[in-house]
């Protein structure tokens, strides 16, 4: 895992406003932020960049979040990547994302206390605002 400051998180979105909060607060607590709007674009991130953590939306147009997770695992070199599902829709079924793969399920509208606390069992320590 990389060093607490040097953490970089993928949020993947489809909704451009969801991308842009999450991303504000994240950087504001010091992690490092790349975005993807959909499925298939969070795949090729991951392809040529590892990140430390995925924030993925479950409904999206092309992959949902559950088979984005699949991929993932299937991916040897990706298999290991901490994977937190987000969504706004309670017919989601945590069960499923489990099973997908997904280290966290994380309701919207999102507890911003919560997900810190989440992101930061999995990227080492917490990083230091600049």
């Amino acid at each position: 895992m990389a060093p607490a400051d040097q953490c970089r998180i993928l949020v993947v979105d489809d909704v451009p406003d969801n991308i842009f909060l999450l991303q504000a607060i994240l950087e504001v607590e010091g992690y490092n932020v790349d975005t993807a709007d959909c499925g298939s674009a969070a795949l090729t991130q991951i392809q040529a960049s590892l990140p430390d953590l995925v924030l993925l939306d479950i409904m999206m147009p092309d992959l949902d979040g559950y088979e984005v997770t699949r991929q993932i695992r299937q991916n040897q070199t990706a298999s290991h990547l901490p994977i937190i599902l987000i969504t706004a829709y309670e017919q989601s079924n945590r069960n499923e994302g489990i099973a997908a793969g997904a280290n966290e399920f994380i309701c919207k509208p999102i507890d911003f206390e919560e997900l810190l606390a989440v992101i930061q069992r999995y990227c080492s320590t917490p990083p230091h605002p600049a």
